[in-house]
């Protein structure tokens, strides 16, 4: 089964300093059927206005992964860590038992576009973690790169659930398969450009929801750039 989920259909917020769409219920956006797709519960895309951001806020039991489309984000949370994320990077941050962080655009000219992404976790209360790696575009053009993944493989950032991300940027003859075991699904979302999914045209903002599949097809790709969510 293949359902699509069109860019202009998901919940929108304008704070004026903050543009977002929301994939699944969030906040003030509230839709009792898209409230997430398995583990996955947010995927927010975000435009910040420059030399603003997110003050310092709280999450627990909760998988959250920040990757950056254009512009920066500057991150400090109270584990210590503070560092600038920027297109290529892929943030992870395991709430567990409770984290505070802010994030801001240090960029004082220009806007910051990125993915909030929320995984429900498989485990509750454990150690909050933060992790970040860098993905090159070389890496992930024409293929579908892991970048998250329960057991950290081929490099990718650690995730605490049974879910995996992988990302990749395509363009004319480009094309990429991913196979889908048994009883997983997908949730494959276009970030930037377009693309066809499993024979769907895809434009930026658009995702589909796959289920019973074999497995995930991209193909014609113009500026695409496409994350992957195998799920249980």
């Amino acid at each position: 089964m293949i359902t699509l989920r069109r860019s202009e259909e998901r919940g929108q917020a304008n704070h004026g300093w903050l543009k977002s769409a929301h994939t699944f219920s969030f906040a003030g956006y509230y839709d009792p059927s898209h409230m997430g797709f398995g583990p996955l519960r947010v995927i927010n895309d975000d435009i910040i206005a420059a030399g603003r951001g997110f003050g310092t806020h709280g999450h627990r039991n909760m998988e959250i992964i920040t990757y950056v489309l254009d512009g920066a984000v500057a991150h400090k949370d109270s584990m210590g860590n503070g560092s600038t994320i920027r297109p290529g990077d892929v943030q992870r941050m395991s709430a567990g038992t409770g984290v505070q962080h802010s994030e801001f655009n240090p960029d004082t000219a220009h806007a910051t576009h990125l993915l909030q992404i929320w995984i429900e976790p498989n485990e509750v209360d454990g150690e909050p973690a933060y992790e970040e790696k860098n993905f090159s575009a070389e890496d992930k053009r024409g293929r579908l790169r892991l970048v998250a993944s329960p057991d950290a493989a081929d490099g990718s950032v650690g995730i605490r659930q049974d879910a995996r991300l992988f990302a990749g940027l395509f363009d004319g003859d480009e094309r990429a398969t991913l196979p889908l075991a048994a009883g997983r699904k997908a949730w494959v979302h276009v970030a930037q450009g377009q693309a066809t999914v499993n024979g769907k045209a895809l434009n930026a903002g658009d995702a589909v929801a796959l289920e019973g599949e074999p497995e995930v097809a991209i193909a014609n790709g113009t500026g695409a750039e496409v994350l992957v969510f195998d799920l249980p």
